[in-house]
């Protein structure tokens, strides 16, 4: 990885630091977004971060941040948001590593690392009620020891299984978990494809509700396989039947992908394609009309030459965690046309915009208050928002 030696308290700014005149808080590059407020590495107690999810409390309202560290994971009180309130941490299930990952259902948080022996770490999130005594060290609510290292956690909360990526089971292929018990997670199959290893970083799955009406109800994973994209069913857990594998130009090495609400296109991230290439960030979009006959459909290039790491979509918008240029939001509401529109953006790494793995590495959108979750390696936990 291309990381520079910047000390996490380079980043001083804390608090509220409105968008004016394309500067926020006299530091980060920033359009119609505004940062709301900021936890450094140092008050986190970890070298770097990495995932970042989000709960909110179905009792109480309140909004949470969750954070993926080196050496754990991060829980973060937002109901106040220009004072957020780190409420502690959850160790590492083994040792420290860049690589975690959390997702959430039924009110609890599901963590993996890329480090041997980690499993599934499942916390109770009602926990975090408990204001007393922070920040203190949580302890794990249950585990699940099936496999030993993942990249991702991905899951379906229609069905209740977890899809966890980059596993040292079925030839590093994707490992499926029962968690409609959460905390007693079951082993439910798993994904290989064609007896190869499919060397898989990330997934999406949803219970399918778009234009191919053959497969609607049916559980849809998408994954990538290093230089493609791939499309299963995976309704029946223990026989998944893969309905297609696409490619599209210049392929350097498929990462992370994202569908359209309606099902009918998948934004793509490839992690090497703007360095090799020389060329400007890179979203990919495929037409999945067709499930088993998916095809490329456009090619859209940013205005830096950073690094493009995750994108989500919510409603019209696709929200691009864009390492060294930080957070791009996108208007996708003409894809049809083969036309997308830069919105929105907050630099949160503001010292360059060229390609490497500095800065944002993941974005959570989903809040009802609009406020915006940011994991960035160096400058640890942010919350922003778009302006109205």
């Amino acid at each position: 990885m291309n990381n520079e030696p910047i000390e996490p308290d380079v980043i001083t700014q804390s608090g509220l630091a409105p968008c004016n005149d394309g500067i926020a808080g006299d530091l980060y590059p920033c359009q119609r977004m505004d940062l709301v407020s900021r936890i450094s590495l140092i008050e986190l107690d970890a070298f770097n971060v990495d995932g970042a999810w989000g709960w909110t409390d179905p009792l109480t309202n309140k909004e949470y941040a969750i954070i993926g560290l080196t050496n754990g994971t991060a829980f973060i009180d937002i109901s106040t948001p220009e004072k957020p309130v780190y409420l502690g941490k959850l160790p590492s299930a083994n040792e420290t590593n860049i690589i975690r990952d959390v997702k959430v259902y039924k009110d609890h948080a599901f963590i993996v690392s890329d480090v041997p022996n980690h499993g599934l770490q499942i916390f109770d999130l009602s926990q975090l009620r408990n204001k007393a005594l922070i920040p203190r060290t949580f302890a794990t609510t249950a585990r699940y020891n099936g496999f030993g290292n993942a990249t991702n956690i991905m899951i379906n909360e229609t069905t209740g299984f977890a899809y966890c990526t980059g596993t040292n089971t079925f030839m590093g292929g994707i490992h499926f978990v029962d968690i409609n018990d959460p905390q007693n997670p079951v082993a439910a199959g798993g994904l290989v494809v064609e007896n190869r290893p499919v060397n898989s970083i990330d997934a999406q799955v949803v219970t399918y509700d778009g234009p191919d009406t053959t497969y609607t109800g049916k559980e849809i994973l998408i994954t990538n396989s290093k230089d493609s994209v791939i499309i299963v069913d995976v309704t029946n857990k223990f026989s998944p039947i893969i309905l297609s594998e696409v490619q599209y130009p210049d392929t350097q090495s498929t990462f992370q992908g994202w569908l359209t609400e309606d099902h009918q296109y998948f934004f793509l991230t490839d992690k090497f394609d703007e360095s090799n290439n020389q060329h400007n960030t890179r979203t990919v979009v495929l037409d999945f009309t067709d499930l088993d006959n998916p095809i490329f459909h456009m090619n859209h290039f940013g205005t830096t030459s950073a690094t493009d790491r995750v994108g989500i979509i919510k409603g019209n918008k696709y929200y691009l965690a864009n390492n060294k240029s930080g957070i791009r939001v996108l208007d996708i509401s003409n894809v049809a046309n083969k036309s997308l529109e830069e919105v929105s953006y907050f630099d949160t790494f503001p010292f360059d915009d060229n390609g490497g793995f500095n800065g944002a590495t993941d974005v959570y959108p989903f809040f009802e208050s609009g406020h915006i979750v940011v994991s960035d390696l160096f400058s640890g936990f942010m919350l922003i928002k778009e302006q109205e």
